[in-house]
């Protein structure tokens, strides 16, 4: 009987390799492709240029807000300086005895009482209008004997019953009826006088 091959290991044909070595073709070459890298579409542009157009209103509207915001901070320091100023007056007239002078320092003009007027402190017009005074002023009212503000960022503001963008201030004085029962019918007395806005507002 012949002797059957039982090495089932393929073999090379001229080659003096080992059964047991693996062959490793030739690596074949394929053609590169390039990838042309696309542009902005139509709708993609338009998209990413709603979105800048959208954000920046929203930055606008805040920078607007805030710029408002500011001018009303500066407008209440300023009111909050006259009314220390006018207590200061007041209390010179109760040192001095000169009680009776209250009237004229309620019609004082309120700028007068400062050693140094604000820079926006546009002077003294007789009946003046939102129109006729720049937007952002303090001027004072020599018809009314009011003190006027004219407000430049408004659109948080809602003005009072006559519906002009201004803030008018004048000088109250304030009187009560005496407590003591000697005093009873005598005139009403004295009790401050405060600094404030002739009728009420709201602004932000």
């Amino acid at each position: 009987m012949s002797k059957q091959n039982t090495d089932a290991s393929p073999k090379v044909q001229g080659s003096n390799l080992s059964p047991f070595t693996f062959y490793i073709a030739p690596a074949r070459s394929y053609p590169l492709r390039m990838c042309a890298s696309k542009g902005f579409t139509l709708i993609e542009l338009i998209v990413v240029i709603s979105i800048i157009v959208v954000l920046m209103g929203l930055f606008f509207n805040r920078m607007l807000f805030y710029q408002e915001q500011a001018e009303k901070v500066a407008m209440e320091q300023m009111a909050g300086t006259l009314q220390s100023a006018l207590t200061l007056q007041y209390a010179q007239l109760l040192t001095r005895g000169k009680s009776s002078d209250v009237p004229a320092l309620v019609l004082d003009n309120p700028m007068n009482w400062l050693q140094k007027k604000p820079h926006n402190y546009a002077g003294e017009f007789y009946d003046p209008t939102p129109l006729t005074v720049e937007s952002g002023n303090w001027v004072f009212d020599l018809k009314s004997r009011e003190l006027v503000y004219v407000v430049r960022n408004a659109n948080y503001f809602r003005p009072g019953n006559d519906g002009k963008k201004w803030i008018r201030f004048h000088v109250a004085a304030n009187y009560a009826p005496s407590r003591l029962p000697s005093l009873q019918n005598a005139p009403p007395e004295l009790t401050g006088i405060v600094f404030e806005p002739v009728e009420p507002y709201a602004w932000l």
